[in-house]
């Protein structure tokens, strides 16, 4: 039979290889996340082109109130466009997500959606979105050939388009404003440009 003081040395001696391995992993994870270059709203090559004004749109949204999208803005806000439907769960976790980011940067939101009218004024009713602020139709998304949600398109003042994108989280839509602060219209292309600065 082995003395208990051999077993607990062996464990011990376990416990202690187990710290290393752990300490050797959380020094891995930071190597990681240092190579890793910050992420924003995925774009696609379809639609409107970035830094070029927005298609000039006519809309009417569910309250009847008539919109134009792409030109100047009365209230000198820019404008987040958020394409959203019922059945796509991580719009519903946006939707309060887009309504916070605009409330603290000062700007517009508009929701946008294609479907039922039934459905539509099942999602506005689900998390208090105004009449005012949803519109319903393809004729926007088509323009900027939306193809998959949430989807998400960032107006400035004058009509000009400074970021569009695949959108699935706050970081990914505050990447849409911070297009507009630094004058690049996605992350990849803040980057890029870095790379070819260094």
């Amino acid at each position: 039979m082995i003395p208990i003081y051999v077993s607990q040395a062996f464990l011990w001696i376990v416990v202690a290889g187990l710290a290393l391995v752990v300490l050797a992993l959380i020094r891995q994870v930071g190597v990681l996340h240092e190579r890793l270059a910050p992420v924003g709203a995925l774009t696609n090559a379809g639609g409107p082109a970035v830094g070029q004004p927005a298609p000039l749109l006519r809309a009417v949204a569910l309250d009847g109130t008539r919109l134009e999208l792409g030109t100047r803005r009365a209230s000198g806000r820019s404008l987040l466009l958020l394409f959203v439907a019922r059945s796509c769960p991580i719009c519903k976790t946006l939707i309060p997500v887009a309504r916070d980011v605009a409330r603290a940067e000062r700007l517009d939101v508009l929701f946008l959606g294609d479907a039922d009218l039934a459905e539509q004024q099942a999602l506005i009713a689900e998390f208090g979105i105004a009449p005012c602020d949803f519109v319903n139709g393809p004729e926007i998304g088509m323009a900027y050939r939306v193809d998959k949600l949430p989807h998400a398109a960032f107006l400035d003042p004058a009509g000009m388009l400074v970021a569009k994108g695949l959108v699935n989280s706050r970081e990914h839509l505050e990447s849409l404003v911070v297009a507009q602060e630094t004058g690049f219209g996605s992350i990849q292309d803040f980057v890029r440009a870095k790379q070819a600065a260094a």
